[in-house]
């Protein structure tokens, strides 16, 4: 099965990354595409903060979920105020379509969505295919990734 890279630079806008994963989680239960589609987001900068960051939010999500009243607001302000200053690295996102021959129509489909699509259409995908040349070191790079 041959694989197609995408990859897509988010510069420092974690916002517009996030809206890109809620697409693309959207459109992998909608399509069916479990296996088919994988993503994965590399951040640079200050990783460090950013991880903190996101522990954080995750810990007041759960503890505004059991807290009442104004516990709750002051939580997700700060979580939000936080996320804001972790955001200041650069966000690349990676996403690999494994098609096999039979599924050709719906690989050119998508391949034509991705770019034409809100989050996605400002940012200038480039797609590599196998035999292509850097599709090697795309691959190592997309598998070293968590």
């Amino acid at each position: 099965m041959a694989h197609i890279y995408m990859t897509f630079d988010f510069g420092t806008d974690e916002e517009k990354a996030q809206q890109a994963r809620h697409k693309l989680e959207m459109w992998k239960q909608a399509f069916r595409l479990d296996k088919k589609l994988l993503y994965k987001f590399e951040r640079t900068g200050d990783e460090g903060a950013t991880e903190k960051s996101v522990e954080r939010d995750e810990k007041s999500e759960k503890t505004s979920k059991a807290a009442k009243g104004n516990k709750t607001g002051k939580s997700k302000g700060k979580a939000e105020s936080e996320r804001s200053a972790a955001s200041n690295g650069n966000v690349k996102l990676y996403l690999r379509f494994a098609f096999s021959g039979h599924e050709k129509m719906t690989e050119d489909r998508l391949l034509k969505k991705f770019p034409s699509e809100e989050p996605f259409s400002d940012l200038s995908p480039k797609a590599v295919k196998d035999g292509d040349a850097g599709f090697a070191a795309l691959e190592e790079k997309f598998d070293s990734l968590e």
